[in-house]
């Protein structure tokens, strides 16, 4: 097998794919300037309101919000990818559409997340290092997570098992490609991707001239990549390489 080759035919596919796409959808840059309002002032709200023993509630109202503000957005790529556009009755829609999945998987994450904890006190002065590994090691083996959520329709146990096969059969075709946008996303904003659903890039109400256009080519640059994840991961879980180079003969 050749996968020189296929990785050039899978990243020209993708990218023509999202090229085609990206100039009617340009207004899905602006969302990312959208979610980070409406985040801030609602933290805002939430912290004056959840006073005294309310404060408790703050924390799970804030996953609330993160949950729906994810399943928005993962929404208007669902349409960017299967029907070429989104419009205003989608952003609507897409509040609640993939909003129990993701609940699930952030579930599992959380769940996950203790473990770890109780991993790093039993390691002592070790954890800092291992806590380091297991968190890069989480973020490229589930880092195509967002994209089984909206074009897949498994559980959240069964979107976990899909990730981490899909990403065992494709590394090479997935991991180069987004770490180069993820470098180059933080060499022009300054900002790195870290989390794995990232639904924009942190706009922090800096309003020198300087700091908007590197945050308006940024997140311009965020929303390419996360249009060319979809088409690169559409292409990738329902083809075999077998099947792209013989397709790449025609």
């Amino acid at each position: 097998m050749n996968y020189v080759k296929d990785f050039i035919y899978v990243s020209k596919h993708s990218f023509t794919k999202t090229f085609d796409v990206f100039g009617k959808n340009y207004m899905l840059i602006f969302t990312g300037i959208v979610y980070s309002v409406i985040s801030m002032l609602a933290s805002y709200l939430i912290s004056l309101a959840m006073l005294g023993p309310f404060s408790i509630l703050s924390g799970i109202l804030l996953y609330l919000l993160k949950s729906t503000l994810i399943s928005n957005y993962l929404y208007l790529l669902f349409n960017v990818i299967n029907y070429n556009r989104f419009n205003l009755n989608d952003i609507k829609q897409g509040f609640s559409y993939f909003i129990s999945k993701i609940y699930g998987v952030l579930f599992i994450l959380y769940l996950g997340s203790i473990l770890l904890n109780l991993l790093n006190n039993m390691l002592g002065s070790n954890a800092s290092s291992v806590n380091t590994i297991l968190q890069i090691l989480i973020l490229v083996l589930l880092n195509p997570l967002p994209e089984t959520i909206y074009q897949k329709g498994y559980t959240a146990p069964n979107t976990f098992v899909y990730t981490f096969d899909f990403i065992k059969e494709n590394w090479f075709n997935w991991i180069i490609p987004i770490g180069i946008f993820t470098i180059l996303i933080y060499l022009v904003s300054g900002q790195m991707l870290t989390g794995l659903f990232n639904i924009n890039i942190d706009f922090t109400f800096n309003f020198s001239i300087v700091y908007l256009l590197r945050y308006l080519i940024g997140q311009t640059i965020f929303t390419f990549m996360m249009i060319y994840r979809g088409y690169l991961y559409k292409l990738l879980s329902t083809s075999t390489i077998r099947k792209r180079m013989f397709m790449n003969r025609f």
